[in-house]
């Protein structure tokens, strides 16, 4: 029996260009190229009936490693916190007020793109901060 190495991580959302953005700032990931015979993704949105334009949009890891990330619009808003959330490892192999530094640097990057601060969980040692993206969707920097 064979194991899957690949997967992609899905996010509903209301605007799924908007959110794909803001996950390519904080991963460095970057947005396809449009579909063949298409100059932009404007260009692919207007080619598409109205209740179709910005329905999804995607985004990668540039060097094939990570995950790609997959955007769709769903009617429904957020109302609840995440079953599942990403964890934005930026501390990795760091600890006590290195790790720390090493978070609430990313963290201030991360608000101007539009996250929000929620909290700091901190032990002395051990440190992660929860987010939220564009949307309201949790995630850590850890």
């Amino acid at each position: 029996m064979s194991s899957i190495k690949q997967f992609q991580v899905t996010f509903d959302c209301a605007e799924p260009e908007r959110v794909a953005r803001f996950w390519c700032e904080v991963l460095g990931y970057v947005l396809p190229k449009p579909p063949e015979g298409f100059a932009s993704w404007d260009d692919y949105h207007r080619s598409l009936p109205a209740e179709d334009r910005g329905a999804w949009a995607t985004c990668s890891d540039p060097s094939g490693v990570g995950p790609r990330l997959f955007f769709q619009r769903v009617p429904e808003g957020k109302v609840v916190k995440n079953r599942v959330h990403l964890d934005v490892r930026v501390g990795t192999g760091l600890v006590g007020e290195e790790r720390l530094a090493a978070l609430e640097a990313e963290c201030a990057r991360l608000i101007p793109l539009g996250a929000v601060r929620v909290r700091l969980l901190y032990d002395g040692n051990d440190s992660c901060i929860v987010m939220q993206d564009v949307e309201g969707n949790e995630f850590c920097i850890d």
